[in-house]
């Protein structure tokens, strides 16, 4: 799989996640699903078949997610991606950064769950609900090391 299509198949599954977490039409989500899928499975570049005009042949590509091919191709993003992104308070949207938490995992404890803090997220973590979530990677050490980090660059000790 080239490199483009696996950045485009993982946008595709990103944006999927997101939908779903908000609880967006099923057919939607399965679009975005299996147009990853199919290009996951894709032996050619996307971009050469982009040149030649096949977006739409495909399996589960159609217009709507052809545009959305052609306009990463060009700049790089997606913007309806972006803007499904966006919403996330800037605090919040840094835990990305954070060891095993993806877009959607800080979606999903935002939106669904109401984790607003890192206190929340520290108490979060450590009462050892977070790995019942799918799509965490990292130990629940990582995180609170990653967590206590952030802490302290966001509450530095006095007479520093």
């Amino acid at each position: 799989m080239t490199e483009t299509n696996r950045a485009l198949a993982q946008i595709f599954l990103a944006m999927a996640d997101l939908l779903a977490v908000r609880r967006d039409n099923p057919h939607r989500i399965r679009a975005y699903r299996r147009a990853a899928e199919s290009l996951r499975d894709l032996p050619e570049d996307v971009a050469t078949l982009s040149q030649r005009g096949a977006l739409q042949e495909i399996p589960g590509i159609g217009k709507d997610l052809a545009a959305k091919i052609q306009e990463y191709l060009k700049t790089g993003v997606i913007q309806s991606y972006e803007a499904i992104k966006a919403p996330l308070p800037p605090e919040i949207a840094t835990w990305t950064t954070l060891p095993g938490l993806s877009d959607t995992v800080v979606q999903h404890l935002y939106f669904r769950l109401g984790i607003g803090t890192l206190a929340d997220l520290e108490t979060l973590v450590r009462s050892h609900l977070l790995r019942t979530l799918p799509g965490v990677t990292a130990t629940e050490e990582a995180l609170l090391d990653a967590i206590h980090a952030r802490q302290q660059e966001e509450n530095p000790p006095a007479g520093r």
